[in-house]
């Protein structure tokens, strides 16, 4: 299963398609500005039943070059598979648009980042045929904003950072820099913002940190992330509620009880559940259904 963090890593690739060009200055690089972008078809199954899928792949057009093909793939780990699929990518992409193609991968993790920065040849060790060398960007070598002011100059870049460094001891102070820098951003700027940073830490401890400091710190209501957040309060609220009265019966209830009644988010449940523990004699007659 795909997990958001991996979307979050190369999908702001395809929002953000200029942020390419700020990150491999950074990753020593240093390709121009796009002047177009096309988004382009990410299947890249041949006509026998071999499905192949780069995660999301931009033709990007410049003052100065000839038109590229870059190819962004997030990884969450290591695969030693994956050198091998990323070398059929680049010479599928080549043969197919006649382009220079390019591969960056996103890591979150600063081992996985390193595995996946080293040269893979292909070929006996007497005479390699190919040698694989993407571009990568992770914990390692992004940039750690943690002023408001530049992350305000570019938030594309600050974003990226906030999900590559989202192990880092300073991810509060980059998650606070990205906030006050969207206070005054308008909500089509700071939702998408909100979002992908929310997906890119995905089950992190920072997710968590990420929702209080959108919560203090912004007004976001058209923001699902605002919605979620405003449900998951109160489904907490509710459950507590619906032990408060259980505990003021003299009512036992078990630690699976305990957990089942805490770890509902479905606010409608948990009100019937609260109306029921006035009359239930015992915490697992809540539970019943009608």
């Amino acid at each position: 299963m795909v997990s958001s963090p991996h979307e979050a890593m190369h999908r702001i690739f395809q929002e953000h398609p200029d942020l390419f060009s700020r990150v491999s200055e950074v990753l020593g690089a240093d390709f121009g500005p796009p002047t177009s972008v096309t988004v382009l078809p990410t299947d890249l199954t041949e006509a026998r039943p071999l499905e192949r899928r780069v995660d999301t792949l931009l033709r990007l057009e410049t003052e100065d070059d000839e038109p590229l093909l870059l190819a962004v793939e997030a990884q969450g780990k290591k695969d030693p598979d994956k050198p091998a699929s990323w070398a059929y990518y680049a010479s599928y992409l080549l043969t197919k648009y006649r382009l220079q193609p390019i591969l960056l991968v996103v890591c979150q993790d600063r081992a996985t980042a390193e595995w996946a920065a080293r040269p893979v040849h292909f070929g006996p060790r007497q005479w390699p045929l190919l040698t694989l060398r993407p571009l990568v960007a992770g914990p390692h070598n992004m940039p750690v904003i943690t002023d408001p002011a530049e992350a305000r100059k570019d938030l594309a870049l600050a974003t990226l950072s906030a999900i590559t460094h989202g192990r880092d001891p300073d991810i509060g102070a980059i998650l606070k820099a990205v906030t006050t820098a969207l206070q005054d951003a308008p909500d089509a700027v700071k939702n998408p913002i909100i979002e992908f940073i929310s997906q890119g830490l995905g089950k992190l401890p920072a997710a968590a940190l990420w929702r209080k400091l959108v919560a203090v710190d912004l007004s976001f209501y058209k923001s699902p992330l605002f919605e979620e957040v405003r449900d998951e309060g109160r489904a907490q609220r509710a459950a507590e509620d619906v032990l408060a009265v259980l505990a003021e019966r003299g009512i036992d209830v078990s630690e699976d009880a305990r957990e089942r009644i805490s770890g509902c988010g479905d606010p409608e449940i948990l009100r019937r559940w609260l109306r029921r523990a006035v009359t239930a004699p015992a915490a697992e007659d809540i539970f019943v259904v009608d």
